[in-house]
């Protein structure tokens, strides 16, 4: 085996299902890096929300079409119709041995119709046994985050993205790989980025508690390399599913 071909080997037993999994963590923390890396590992499908959304909205479905309808109103969407589409997305044959779940369940109300969504049609083991939805938070300490945030440059052309604090270009502000002069986001401001953060603490803060109280909740130290990131999120998921979550 090849060294390339074993970075993307599960860590867990081949026979191990991960089942429905949340990645929590605030903007900043490499949930989108974490994510590709179980898809991979494990076979499984990230499910996006905002993917959902633009897929029905695109195929004109009737929850695309009131989606799009509130859209155009300047209103947002609201967790009835956010709700029918996750389940529908959930009926698909590729979420059969587990999925990751990305910017849903966003709240409270959302996590608990999930919860009862997922108790008639959710994963199931061998023996039959509902696996349940498990939440892994990926935790980076604030004053890093901001640095990864206000520190970021992308460049344009490639895509390639640099940080000025830990991985910044050769040449100020010009991407190594084509020359390209690297920009700036506007939201990747300390302003910003402290508005985002309230608003994420404030809604998750209640998602969190939720599986804490059912023991479906781990925290991942989201600081290290991101290999170590992704070893302990697979061995958190293997403990929980061992606890019986």
């Amino acid at each position: 085996m090849t060294s390339e071909s074993a970075a993307h080997t599960p860590a867990l037993a081949d026979d191990f299902l991960p089942g429905p999994v949340l990645l929590l963590g605030a903007p900043g923390v490499g949930k989108g890096t974490q994510a590709q890396s179980l898809m991979a590992d494990y076979r499984i499908p990230q499910i996006s929300t905002g993917d959902i959304l633009r897929d029905n909205i695109a195929r004109g479905t009737e929850l695309g079409k009131a989606a799009k309808g509130l859209m155009d109103q300047g209103q947002l969407v609201p967790d009835e119709i956010v709700n029918d589409m996750v389940g529908a997305r959930l009926t698909q044959p590729d979420v059969e041995h587990g999925y990751i779940l990305d910017g849903y369940p966003r709240t409270l109300g959302q996590a608990e119709w999930l919860d009862a969504h997922l108790s008639s049609t959710a994963v199931e083991r061998p023996g039959g046994e509902v696996l349940p939805l498990v939440a892994i938070n990926i935790r980076v300490d604030e004053q890093e985050l901001l640095r990864r945030i206000t520190g970021r440059r992308i460049c344009p052309v490639c895509k390639h993205i640099y940080n000025i604090y830990s991985k910044p270009p050769k040449r100020e502000g010009v991407c190594d790989f084509d020359g390209s002069q690297l920009q700036h986001r506007s939201d990747d401001t300390e302003a910003a980025f402290t508005e985002r953060m309230k608003a994420y603490n404030s809604l998750t803060a209640p998602v969190i508690e939720h599986y804490c109280r059912q023991g479906r909740f781990r925290d991942v130290d989201g600081d290290q390399p991101v290999e170590q990131v992704t070893a302990a999120i697979e061995s958190a998921l293997k403990e929980l599913r061992q606890a019986g979550a």
